[in-house]
């Protein structure tokens, strides 16, 4: 299991209650852990009946949150979403996409800002998706919304969280790339796959992969969370994104296999229709305003992201 201890912040971090939603999913459940080493009380939102003290009840699709399990929260993050490459982009999986995200984050945007004492600190998450495809373009926070259905959504997902801004809520948005990680995602997908020798680069492997190393990831949610100067939207990528065709060299290194089987385009959009888009599209996303805050990431190059998943 990779680590998720992050390296200290700039700031102090006292012990609080942080309200988590989507602690289930890959990134959520590394940063729970994380918060709840350092002594933090860390508290699940979940679509069933909670089972213990520490978890609220929400409905996202109906609007719906137990305000009074976020009452004495002083940070509330939001990661819940469907799964981008859990199944092909039917348009019902699409609406399912967005809905999950758009009204998922409405919701939560809406409970906190009504509470009598709302928290200092409202995370939501987004994704460099945002951006579109950039080709070999470097783009950083300044740069505008791509075209295409995920940059649409993501601008209405980030648009979601307004009611607390308006409330006065300090609000930062984490745009995160990939997640190198072996236990989900994307990249956990991978791992086997490489591990049998069956890995090899997707279509001309010229696409830029804007990456970050899960430990990193938690880190930079928790450097979000505990500086009081920083809002608005925070790409979670490494500083040196990489290409396709370098992934798969450094994916064959790490695990010493041949890399011999290439999927090449028209196969790929064969597969997964729409979402080939999305793996074939080349996104060069630089973290400009998470190093000019002082971040330092651990594991900056996809050779140290790699090895990190794999210890």
């Amino acid at each position: 299991m990779e680590p998720t201890r992050p390296q200290p912040s700039d700031s102090s971090e006292q012990p609080s209650r942080v309200a988590v939603a989507g602690a289930s999913g890959l990134i959520g459940s590394a940063l729970t852990r994380s918060l709840a080493a350092d002594g933090h009380e860390v508290v699940r939102l979940v679509r069933r009946a909670p089972r213990t003290a520490e978890e609220v009840r929400w409905d996202p699709a109906a609007g719906r949150v137990d305000r009074a399990g976020l009452a004495g929260c002083t940070a509330v993050v939001n990661l819940a979403g469907a799964g981008i490459g859990d199944r092909r982009w039917t348009d019902a999986y699409k609406r399912e996409l967005y809905d999950s995200r758009v009204l998922g984050t409405k919701t939560l945007a809406t409970a906190v800002a009504s509470l009598d004492e709302p928290p200092r600190v409202f995370v939501n998450g987004s994704a460099i998706g945002y951006y579109g495809d950039t080709g070999d373009r470097a783009v950083d926070e300044s740069a505008p919304a791509g075209e295409g259905f995920l940059p649409s959504m993501c601008v209405d997902w980030e648009a979601a969280a307004r009611p607390a801004q308006d409330a006065g809520i300090r609000t930062a948005f984490a745009r995160s790339g990939l997640v190198v990680a072996r236990s989900g995602g994307a990249w956990g997908r991978m791992f086997p796959l490489f591990k049998a020798g069956l890995g090899g680069r997707l279509g001309n492997g010229r696409q830029y992969w804007s990456f970050i190393a899960l430990r990193d990831e938690v880190a930079a949610l928790r450097h979000l969370l505990a500086r009081d100067d920083l809002s608005g939207p925070f790409n979670l990528t490494a500083p040196t994104p990489v290409t396709n065709r370098e992934v798969t060299a450094a994916m064959g290194r790490a695990l010493h296999r041949p890399t011999l089987f290439p999927a090449p385009a028209p196969a790929l959009r064969l597969v997964l229709g729409e979402m080939a888009g999305d793996v074939l599209g080349s996104q060069r996303v630089l973290p400009a305003r998470l190093l000019e805050s002082g971040f330092t990431f651990t594991h900056p190059t996809i050779a140290a992201a790699i090895r990190a998943a794999l210890k």
